[in-house]
């Protein structure tokens, strides 16, 4: 059994490419007929697939490939002529051909869902043995009835209106039949008769036109083809391959498992460079760090190429999405009464497959956008002195870690007058809005929900969804979309994803003691600029950056980060933008741009608003990574006067004691109480730590600001000199106060506080006031 279920995935891998490729193909073929190599190649991949179905015994897709197969080899042999009426039978048959596979996928069979082949089929033999798809119609219709037992003799003798005048001409001699006077019995071996008559007249006819025009020569193959640039290789699996491809399947699951490996070794890579930038504070100078800077380097290039390794293994060219794109554009074309040719290039790009599978949808609404929205009727073009025929271009191609997709048309382009007029009716913007929106802002009018230009209801559009729609899955990729337009020209989409979602780029930043990581991929720009430059209209923050004005919003605002106002002169804008939407965030800090893995927040956390996941950083804390998207929409509800709330922190008092921090680091619980109560009169903050490593980690984790530290000398696991040395050996705490407190009172042990770099040595026992005295005077508090 397990045997048999390798076989049977390996059979629907192989067929839904197969088939996917069949349909490309077909719509290839359809605008070059006479393509005899790519007709012979369509042909092999429906008897590939015959093949492998009958060999599993899935009689329902065999016998439907069979029928359709007949089509095809009558084309291929010249006998059959391929018409825009004969493919949209085709193109049925491989939709019902792909329905089928997803049945035998999900229920082991071809025929769970009860799919009735018969009329399919039926239209398929009328075809190739000479009926036009309109007379195939009829047939298939007649004999519908003649199953449900209606009584239609005189519409089954009628044929189409196409067909020859002697088709239509009953039988020579042949009594009339009172099929009131008739059983059902009866009546229905009358229909059997006359159709059975019909077909010998047909085959007749078909005979005589033999005679009189002699199959045509062997047409010569399409030097050229509006879809693809050049003739595409064998189908794997159909028999025009002489070679096996060195390939093996891997589950994808292995990949996503091995994916994850590799996050934590990037995790783990950060987390050595972090500590490499520690020692090297420390020990500046010695011999032994540059050995150690090649081996992390090393390390960190290693671990890199086993990262790009990885992500190529998960990789899928993007034509594997581009592909189903032709059929979609011809079937629009036909439904819409329009002429459209897409041209389609850079197929070959790769992507992760888990974003391979996340676009194919944004693309198909922007396509039917264009056909239906963009690309005008022929008359109209011809008008317009364009070409009768639309084009529509589809584009992909590498930037940096991204890749863009390009969507652009030659139709009528975006009138951004009528796009906010249209806003205007649905109550989506107001008429301040609309007189201030530039064109590329009414231009982004197209993504909102419920909008839509179209003038009436159809199966194409009209509903208001649909591109609202292509902007939150490209937000959902961490992806960014712009559009450009020219009235009269035609319009570009240009979408930007990034080529893998589990190891990003990030800018991080700080807000107060919290820091965020926000993907690089929609950072536009970072900027410092004065306090002055900061507006504030209608209680929204603005900034003029060059000739824009741009919405601001403090981070901390945004999250509810607790602020602490400081009066300063400049402060820090990261610049953000999701499709034609920008929005500048005020922030603390610039950490700087670092590599991250996203991790899910968990069954607790998850679905927090503006929060995308978290990762771990080099300094093994955990950051959370901001959803740029939702950020910006929660910045829309957020209304501080962040001018005035810095202006009127200027005029508090600069220095507050409470603002001071003291570590307290004695294993005595008691000596701590002592010294904290010496420091109440102070109103300073205080934490404590039972011994020098605790305290060593505290300060150096930077999640505390430490102004003073009171150290005891006799401590476990580090005493109070070593605790001091190590503090010492950071450029950034070489003039932090540190403060011995001890009963040793030697002048061997004072000398060695000194070279330590004790500040101040208090022996006990000490009155709480000079203690307080001493640390006043160390924080230089008055």
């Amino acid at each position: 059994m397990d045997d048999m279920q390798e076989i049977l995935e390996d059979f629907l891998v192989e067929a839904f490419e197969l088939v996917d490729q069949i349909d490309h193909d077909l719509v290839e073929l359809e605008e070059n007929p006479e393509d005899l190599d790519l007709l012979n190649s369509i042909f092999r991949v429906a008897h590939t697939v015959k093949g492998s179905s009958s060999f599993l015994n899935f009689d329902v897709l065999t016998k439907l490939t069979h029928h359709m197969e007949d089509v095809l080899n009558k084309a291929r042999h010249g006998d059959l002529k391929i018409t825009p009426d004969i493919m949209d039978v085709v193109l049925q048959s491989v939709d019902m051909m792909k329905a089928l596979l997803n049945c035998i996928r999900d229920n082991g069979n071809d025929t769970a869902i009860g799919m009735d082949i018969g009329p399919i089929c039926e239209k398929l033999t009328a075809i190739s043995e000479g009926e036009t798809p309109a007379q195939a119609e009829a047939q298939v219709e007649a004999e519908a009835a003649a199953k449900a037992g209606e009584a239609a003799p005189a519409s089954a003798e009628k044929p189409a209106a196409s067909a020859p005048a002697e088709a239509a001409k009953p039988a020579a001699n042949e009594p009339e039949v009172d099929v009131n006077s008739l059983s059902d019995a009866e009546v229905e071996a009358e229909i059997a008769r006359l159709l059975k008559q019909r077909k010998a007249e047909d085959e007749a006819r078909r005979q005589e036109k033999a005679k009189a025009n002699p199959a045509p020569a062997t047409p010569k193959p399409a030097t050229s083809s509006n879809t693809t640039a050049a003739k595409k290789a064998p189908v794997a699996g159909s028999s025009g391959g002489t070679t096996m491809d060195q390939t093996i399947r891997v589950e994808v699951k292995r990949l996503d498992h091995l994916m994850n490996l590799v996050g934590e070794l990037v995790l783990g890579k950060n987390r050595l460079l972090k500590i490499y930038d520690d020692v090297e504070e420390r020990y500046e100078g010695e011999k032994f760090l540059e050995e150690l800077n090649q081996v992390v380097g090393s390390l960190g290039v290693v671990t890199t190429d086993v990262q790009l390794a990885v992500m190529k293994t998960r990789m899928q060219p993007v034509g594997k999405v581009f592909n189903k794109f032709p059929r979609v554009v011809r079937d629009l074309s036909r439904e819409l009464g329009k002429q459209i040719d897409l041209e389609i290039s850079g197929e070959e790009t790769e992507l992760d497959k888990s974003i391979v599978e996340e676009i194919g949808d944004p693309i198909m609404h922007m396509i039917r956008n264009s056909c239906d929205h963009g690309i005008e009727d022929p008359k109209t073009r011809i008008a317009k002195g364009k070409p009768e025929k639309g084009l529509i271009q589809l584009k992909a191609y590498n930037e940096g870690n991204h890749i863009v997709i390009e969507i652009a048309d030659d139709g009528k382009g975006l009138d951004p007058n009528v796009l906010k007029q249209k806003a205007l009716e649905k109550n989506i913007i107001t008429e301040k809005e609309a007189e201030q929106m530039s064109d590329k802002e009414a231009y982004s009018l197209i993504f909102k929900p419920g909008f839509s230009t179209a003038a009436k209801v159809t199966n194409v559009s009209g509903r208001g969804v649909g591109m609202d729609v292509v902007k939150t899955n490209i937000e959902k990729l961490n992806g960014i979309i712009e559009i450009d337009s020219e009235l009269g020209k035609g319009m570009i989409i240009k979408v930007k994803i990034p080529l893998t979602l589990a190891i990003i780029q990030s800018l991080l930043v700080g807000t107060q003691e919290e820091y965020y990581a926000i993907p690089l991929a929609s950072v536009l720009e970072t900027v410092r600029v004065p306090i002055d430059d900061i507006y504030t209209i209608e209680g929204k923050n603005v900034l003029r950056l060059r000739d824009e004005v741009l919405s601001l919003v403090r981070l901390s605002d945004v999250f509810g980060v607790k602020q602490i106002l400081e009066s300063e002169d400049q402060t820090y804008v990261v610049v953000v933008g999701v499709a034609e939407s920008k929005l500048g965030i005020i922030v603390d800090t610039l950490i700087g741009q670092e590599e991250i893995v996203i991790k899910s927040m968990g069954e607790y956390l998850q679905n927090i608003p503006g929060i995308a996941g978290a990762t771990i950083r080099g300094d093994g804390r955990v950051t959370l990574i901001i959803d740029v998207g939702v950020m910006m929409d929660l910045a829309k509800e957020i209304k501080v006067d962040i001018k005035a709330q810095i202006e009127s922190s200027a005029k508090k008092p600069k220095e507050q004691p409470s603002d001071y921090h003291v570590l307290i680091v004695d294993d005595s619980k008691m000596d701590r109480t002592l010294m904290q109560k010496a420091l109440e009169p102070l109103g300073v903050s205080v934490y404590e730590a039972t011994n020098g490593v605790e305290a060593l980690e505290m300060i150096k984790s930077n999640d505390k600001d430490i102004d003073a530290v009171l150290i005891d000398i006799e401590m476990p696991r580090m005493d109070g000199y070593t605790l001091a040395g190590e503090i010492r050996k950071y450029s950034k705490y070489r003039n932090l106060p540190l403060i011995a407190v001890t009963s040793r009172t030697s002048k061997t042990d004072r000398l060695r506080g000194v070279e330590v770099g004790m500040t101040e040595y208090i022996t006990k026992p000490y009155s709480p006031e000079y203690l307080e005295n001493v640390v006043k005077k160390n924080l230089k508090l008055g």
